[in-house]
């Protein structure tokens, strides 16, 4: 509160100004502005506010203690002066107010030309009044007029909003001006809006939800409040649309609607779930590994190492877009851990998914090389190039006759007529001497089983005809 006392005549708008109530004092012919909330007053030489103002200032408060001298130093009389506040400012959501005035003598207070307090009378005490006033959402006016007659001068007002609970049911507006800038690198939304401009504003909650979902979630926190006018928020970086939504809360606790959704299209660094059902069978062209598709999954790579080992871990697969994939380069023989992993479009893999297998032996011995069949009389010696596999089983002995169907047809049809050692290179089968024409082949089988089969083209079959004459049948 600013008590002025009588000033001489040699006062100065300077000594005024430096008083302390008074923020700037501004003779009468010059314009003057003040920003809202600072308020404008205008100082005249009777008591009706009327005739052009002897000085024009700008104040913070209206609180003043002239006591009985004159407020502007030689500008005004002692007695018999006025003063006019003014201030226009936007309430935003506007609701309840609680006007407070005091004074010695009159005083006036309006709302947009609507009389809210009226004591104009003279008196010798400070007389007060309090009124609770609805103050529409928007801009709006107060002036405060006051006036003093004779004898000691005093004024006070204020306003202020009512946060109780209870009286106050009025949402604050919604944010405006809110803009959300995205950083993909750091997978970081900075959020910016206005400063509401309710006076009972407590602050702002930021609210978040999918593109596809309508439900809202708060991500400023769960109690606290955003007291300034930008938030950072990092979405999840799944690669999808994330709205933003702004609310201001007030002291009574009433929420804004949500102002202007802001739109997000997050990075994603999110890998898809790892494959399950993952299966390996042995199998001739190699190992062959099977899983259940992946939900986002673009791709799957495969991963290799030998079991029992520690050689690197290699990547023997990748864009593989089925749910299937065949190491036909496995060696035989050899137990390997596979582990498959999904890839989305982004490139974010999986976790790996193990399975283990031993791919054995699928490779047939090679052809037996360097048949010869020779007609005897105890029947057909056989002669061959043994074969250098170590894993050398056994031979098989085939021999094939011509089959005639009665109709013109004839085929050759094969039967086995011996099993020898893997050690044997000569055989002779002991047939009889009846000028047939026949064929004979040795087959190599190894320890795994493998050989290969009749129709197999890299079988050497030797023709060689029987000793005698033929049965005419």
């Amino acid at each position: 509160m600013t008590t002025r006392i009588r000033l001489s005549a040699l006062a100065t708008t300077a000594a005024l100004a430096a008083s302390g109530g008074l923020l700037t004092a501004t003779p009468a012919t010059a314009a003057v502005t003040c920003t809202a909330p600072v308020w404008k007053a205008e100082y005249y030489a009777n008591t009706t506010l009327t005739g052009t103002p002897k000085l024009t200032t700008c104040d913070s408060v209206i609180a003043e203690n002239y006591g009985t001298g004159d407020p502007a130093g030689v500008t005004l009389p002692r007695d018999n002066f006025s003063v006019r506040w003014s201030v226009t400012r936007d309430f935003g959501s506007g609701g309840p107010f609680t006007f407070t005035a005091e004074a010695q003598d009159g005083i006036r207070v309006t709302l947009d030309g609507v009389r809210k307090i009226d004591l104009w009378k003279n008196v010798s005490t400070t007389q007060k009044k309090t009124v609770a006033v609805t103050v529409p959402a928007g801009r709006h006016t107060i002036h405060v007029s006051y006036a003093t007659w004779t004898g000691a001068a005093n004024v006070r007002f204020g306003y202020t909003p009512n946060t109780s609970a209870t009286v106050d049911r009025v949402r604050p507006l919604a944010p405006a001006g809110a803009s959300v800038a995205y950083d993909r690198a750091l997978n970081r939304a900075t959020v910016k809006w206005a400063a509401n401009k309710e006076m009972d504003l407590a602050g702002y909650r930021v609210y978040r939800r999918p593109s596809t979902s309508a439900a809202w979630t708060k991500v400023s926190g769960s109690t606290a409040l955003v007291t300034g006018t930008s938030y950072v928020n990092s979405p999840p970086a799944t690669g999808e649309r994330f709205l933003y939504e702004l609310r201001a809360v007030d002291r009574a606790g009433n929420e804004s609607p949500g102002g202007a959704d802001l739109t997000v299209a997050s990075v994603d660094r999110t890998a898809p779930a790892a494959p399950t059902g993952v299966t390996a069978d042995d199998g001739a062209p190699g190992v062959t590994l099977t899983w259940k598709p992946v939900a986002g999954a673009a791709k799957y790579h495969v991963h290799r190492q030998r079991k029992g080992t520690t050689e690197p871990v290699a990547q023997v697969a990748t864009g593989v877009t089925g749910t299937t994939w065949t190491d036909a380069g496995a060696a035989e023989r050899t137990a390997y851990t596979y582990w498959v992993s999904a890839v989305d479009t982004a490139g974010n893999a999986s976790a790996r998914t193990p399975v283990t297998v031993t791919h054995d032996d699928w490779t047939a011995p090679a052809a037996v090389k360097g048949l010869t069949a020779t007609a005897r009389e105890d029947g057909v010696h056989l002669a061959w190039t043994p074969n250098t596999e170590g894993d050398l089983k056994r031979y098989e002995v085939f021999k094939a006759t011509l089959w005639d169907d009665g109709e013109g047809g004839t085929a050759w049809v094969a039967h086995r007529v011996e099993y020898l050692l893997p050690t044997a290179s000569s055989y002779v089968h002991e047939s009889a001497a009846d000028g047939e024409t026949v064929l004979y082949a040795v087959i190599a089988v190894d320890t795994a089983n493998n050989m290969l089969y009749i129709p197999d083209p890299a079988i050497d079959w030797v023709e060689v005809t029987e000793l005698g004459t033929p049965d005419e049948g």
